[in-house]
């Protein structure tokens, strides 16, 4: 594909938007991937004080101008009309309510803002005013229980003595204009950013006029961590007189998860306190409203980001340290207290979906709150018998909800979606269990296209998910949606093979050293699977495609199978020597792969999908972000090499302003359209003719213990 017909295929796919405006057709019609773009994107609803009212964020994205805009809303938490609060040309995000309840405090960028800041927004009327100027933003804060000054986080030069010195070197770093980087520690990339010596602060910020900031974390190590920090990292005490925080204190964290969770006391003379002792990752600090205990989530493995969460409870009286829903083999995520102290909520995934559990702090039992759907961002109201929430599912995209924390009961809140899905024919969503590797019960999901041809067979498209320690669930994905993948009227299939999420932690550790093996068994018996037991699909119709892990298992199947019509890989892993010295977190493949590659090579050699580019047959879309740190794109454009030069059918979408993710809208739209292509090229007739060269025996998966042969290698459409 040419520049130019890039250029022209993205016009097509913008002219009927342009045309249409905001008009949308009466007909209703499957998900297109002008819809989903269309669509709000719901986020972290934060109930008022007194529970009467919840403000979230809407993410709303101008095709046009290829750009997205966050902006705050409320909406009575007992339902009604939902009001606009900003409309800023910039992001406002991140809303958390002043104790009183008189004011929201935001992050926004506005005017001559360089980086975002805190803004405080009175809900009595008025504009929005500045709260802060920290010479590289404010990425985080929260607000100290009397309302008098802000935990936040920004970044600094460690070895500057205050804001003065960090906001001169960046000046002259902008003065100089030169982009070079000089490193002496790893990690100098993380994700997709580049470090140039700044390094991320917990700071006291007080609100009265005239207050000085106060650095709570000085040195070099980062608050919240680089790696598997999130906003659940800080907590105030509810007297205001500590605050809890994450942070790894390792010298080397490329190949460390060693997060600890620390207490300061903010009256000055403090000690520091360790509170966690374990060598995992330790996170998500939350005090108790009666200030009794501190509960966080823990792993106990170190350098394993997908060892379960357990939940420990401080007494901090006693210093006594015990564990909650010891019997629960899943993995909690955001703990969130009932107010009166006697028991905690938490999301977990489990089964194919992520649901809300309630655990009491006297020992009892975990009881899971929700069934269907997935939810996450949960808040609970002051009452303590209903929460709010995101909620989503195969049939909905992320919406606001109250939820009954004892019957489970939902009720939507937001409503800023509800015209466009009207028009909007969602598929049908099934669950499935089979017999997979090992032995072990193997979950998936079938979606098929809402309207059918009576009698016409349907072609099957394999989805597979990332990690390798992901999950499918019962929800609606922005980026890889499976809605979106049954509109050309394909069926979809996503299995959870091993080393999925939510089916116990001994399923998620299978796949470690295993990363062809297993989960490769689990999609080729799938296939067998749903063509047996659902008739309407057709057999010789047969795609798959991936990202990330789900890339590299796309890759994997490239070299061991010729069953599918067609391939698409998306930011996926080939060559795992090179993979290793170009990532940005070296504790994930010394993990999955048992060491580093010097340490290990036979490891790496085996699950190599590259090693196997003798057997590429299957025509196969390359898909890659050149900003990618996690895998870098030349892993991409390295499968691309190889198949153009055996003369096997491919193409390479490369895109020079993404990262692992596709965020921008017009790219997206064509990642969508050129996906879309190479599919209807090979599962629509007529098929192109093409014939494979001679092909050399079929390279075998490498014998390991606990995983047989599949015998699928052979059998084409």
């Amino acid at each position: 594909m040419t520049p130019r017909t890039v250029a022209l295929l993205l016009a097509a796919v913008l002219l009927p938007l342009a045309a249409r405006g905001d008009e949308r057709p009466a007909e209703r019609h499957p998900l297109t991937a002008e819809d989903l773009w269309n669509l709000d994107r719901l986020s972290d609803p934060q109930p008022s004080p007194d529970g009467a009212r919840v403000a979230f964020v809407a993410t709303r994205y101008d095709l046009e101008a290829n750009r997205g805009n966050d902006d705050l809303y409320l909406v009575p938490a007992a339902g009604g009309d939902v009001r606009r609060l900003t409309t800023n040309d910039g992001p406002d995000r991140h809303p958390r309510w002043m104790p009183d309840g008189s004011a929201i405090l935001f992050l926004s960028s506005r005017g001559d803002d360089e980086a975002p800041q805190v803004y405080r927004l009175p809900l009595d009327g008025g504009d929005p005013q500045r709260l802060t100027d920290y010479p590289s933003g404010v990425s985080d804060f929260w607000i100290a229980p009397d309302g008098a000054s802000l935990a936040l986080t920004t970044e600094v030069f460690p070895d500057c003595d205050d804001l003065a010195c960090t906001a001169r070197r960046l000046e002259e770093r902008r003065e100089a204009g030169i982009e070079a980087l000089v490193a002496d520690a790893l990690p100098y990339r993380v994700w997709n950013s580049v470090r140039r010596g700044l390094v991320s602060h917990l700071f006291l910020h007080p609100l009265a006029e005239g207050g000085t900031p106060r650095d709570l974390t000085p040195g070099p190590h980062d608050c919240p961590p680089i790696d598997l920090g999130t906003s659940h990292d800080v907590a105030f005490s509810p007297d205001g007189a500590f605050l809890a925080y994450t942070l790894n204190a390792d010298r080397d964290v490329a190949w460390s998860t060693n997060n600890d969770v620390w207490e300061i006391p903010l009256a000055r003379g403090g000690a520091v306190r360790r509170v966690s002792t374990g060598p995992g990752n330790d996170a998500g600090p939350a005090y108790s409203p009666d200030g009794r205990w501190l509960a966080w989530l823990s792993m106990e493995r170190a350098g394993f980001e997908a060892d379960r969460r357990r939940i420990l409870l401080q007494d901090r009286g006693t210093g006594e340290v015990s564990e909650l829903a010891a019997a629960l083999d899943r993995s909690p995520e955001e703990l969130h207290w009932a107010p009166d102290a006697s028991a905690l909520f938490f999301v977990a995934q489990d089964t194919g979906r992520t649901r809300v559990f309630r655990v009491g702090v006297a020992g009892d039992d975990p009881r899971a709150v929700t069934r269907d759907g997935s939810y996450d961002s949960l808040a609970v109201l002051p009452g303590g018998d209903a929460a709010v929430a995101i909620r989503q599912s195969h049939a909905h995209p992320p919406e606001v909800v109250r939820l009954d924390l004892s019957s489970g009961a939902f009720t939507p809140l937001d409503h800023l979606n509800d015209d466009r899905l009207a028009v909007l024919e969602m598929p049908t969503a099934r669950e499935f269990w089979f017999d997979g590797a090992r032995g072990d019960t193997v979950h998936g999901y079938l979606l098929e296209p809402a309207a059918r041809r009576p009698g016409r067979k349907l072609p099957v498209v394999f989805v597979l998910h990332g990690g390798p320690q992901g999950s499918f669930e019962d929800g609606f994905h922005f980026r890889w949606n499976l809605q979106l993948l049954t509109s050309p009227g394909y069926a979809v299939v996503a299995i959870n093979f091993h080393g999925s999420v939510g089916f116990g932690q001994a399923f998620v550790d299978s796949v470690s050293g295993d990363w062809g093996g297993a989960p490769y068994e689990d999609v080729m018996r799938g296939v067998d699977h749903v063509l047996a037991t659902f008739p309407e699909l057709d057999g010789q119709r047969l795609a798959a495609v991936g990202a990330s892990y789900g890339g590299y298992l796309v890759n994997w199947i490239l070299g061991h199978t010729d069953r599918f019509r067609c391939l698409v890989t998306h930011a996926g892993v080939s060559e795992l020597w090179s993979k290793y010295g170009s990532t940005d977190e070296l504790w994930f493949p010394e993990w999955e792969f048992g060491g580093p590659p010097w340490g290990n090579p036979e490891s790496y050699d085996r699950w190599s999908p590259l090693r196997y580019a003798a057997s590429f047959r299957t025509p196969t879309l390359v898909t890659h972000g050149e900003g990618d740190f996690r895998v870098l794109y030349t892993q991409g454009t390295a499968i691309f090499a190889a198949l153009q030069r055996q003369g096997v059918p491919s193409r390479l979408l490369l895109f020079p302003d993404e990262d692992h993710f596709v965020r921008k809208p017009k790219n997206a739209l064509l990642f969508w359209q050129t996906l879309f292509d190479w599919l209807k090229t090979y599962l629509e007739p007529p098929r192109p003719v093409w014939t494979p060269p001679p092909s050399p025996a079929p390279a075998p998966v490498p014998a390991h213990s606990g995983t047989t042969s599949t015998g699928h290698d052979a059998g084409g459409p």
